[in-house]
């Protein structure tokens, strides 16, 4: 295993040597949807109208040579019409089986594409720290347009609680002739402050403007309007995050898929590592004039 890095000092990683999901490692998130305990509703299609309902079938994830294979089979299960695999390590219960704050975190893999197709490697708060998402953060280290396979994006998620969410995402277009379906490794380095990312140790975006606001109105999350309904920066990005993999069919990003999307559709998964910064990490550095969200960005 070749997993030195300069600068970086690997604490956690998994590099699939088994023959099954290391349950100490990752659990699976099951179904079509989820139950928002604090609204007291049931949410349908992850919140996105998703077509898939995840299982932990030997269908839809295998591990065998060294690889772990996520896999969304066009096939009926419980009124949805695909199934697919989502892990995390998080329990289902909500108990924490690997969480970091701040680090280098990093997935070699080979990503699936096609119309509604959505593949994701990404980050979550162990707790919803500042409230509902987004105001507690979401880091999306790779996703992509199911029909772009030539692109990666990466983004931010944070602000108040949805509707009044706030999205920063940039698109990666990879070197000439290369795809998403090739080899690549993906790559965020979260420090206090600052969120950089990485394709193939290229970095594509370095992101240090956000904001965190945890006031609402009527259940809803509302737009900050003044300094003082801020969370302190460099929230909500200040608190441990656990790791996801998955493969999400249709919904409000990628829509339906169509005739020429192929199935079952992989996501194969060579490591995932997580690293900590020789030396620790700095103080975040104080925002500039005029970043805040009723200003436009510097």
């Amino acid at each position: 295993m070749q997993s030195k890095r300069e600068g970086w000092t690997l604490v956690w990683h998994d590099e699939f040597e088994g023959d099954a999901v290391d349950r100490s490692k990752w659990d699976f998130d099951l179904g079509n949807g989820f139950y928002d305990y604090r609204k007291h509703v049931w949410v349908p299609g992850w919140g996105n109208e998703e077509l898939q309902y995840y299982t932990a079938e030997p269908e839809n994830v295998t591990v065998a040579d060294s690889l772990l294979t996520l896999r969304a089979v066009k096939a009926p299960l419980h009124g949805c019409g695909y199934t697919s695999a989502r892990l995390k390590t998080r329990k289902r219960d909500g108990a924490p089986l690997f969480t970091k704050l701040y680090g280098r975190f990093e997935f070699r893999a080979k990503v699936p594409w096609g119309k509604g197709l959505w593949p994701a490697l990404w980050l979550l708060p162990q707790d919803d720290r500042y409230g509902g998402w987004a105001a507690s953060g979401e880091i999306d280290v790779m996703e992509i347009v199911g029909e772009k396979p030539q692109q990666v994006l990466n983004s931010i998620h944070f602000g108040s609680e949805f509707p009044a969410r706030s999205l920063l995402t940039h698109v990666h277009d990879l070197p000439s002739g290369s795809l998403v379906s090739d080899w690549h490794v993906y790559a965020v380095e979260w420090e206090p402050g600052e969120i950089r990312f990485y394709v193939d140790d290229v970095l594509t975006k370095t992101q240090s403007f956000w904001w965190s606001s945890s006031k609402s109105r009527g259940g809803l999350g509302i737009h900050a309007a003044k300094a003082s309904d801020l969370n302190p920066w460099p929230a909500p990005f200040d608190q441990p995050f656990y790791l996801l993999m998955n493969v999400a069919v249709g919904g409000n990003f990628p829509g339906a898929p169509n005739e020429q999307t192929r199935f079952p559709a992989e996501l194969v998964v060579d490591y995932v590592r997580v690293y900590d910064k020789v030396g620790g990490y700095g103080e975040a550095a104080p925002r500039g004039k005029g970043q805040f969200p009723w200003h436009k960005q510097a």
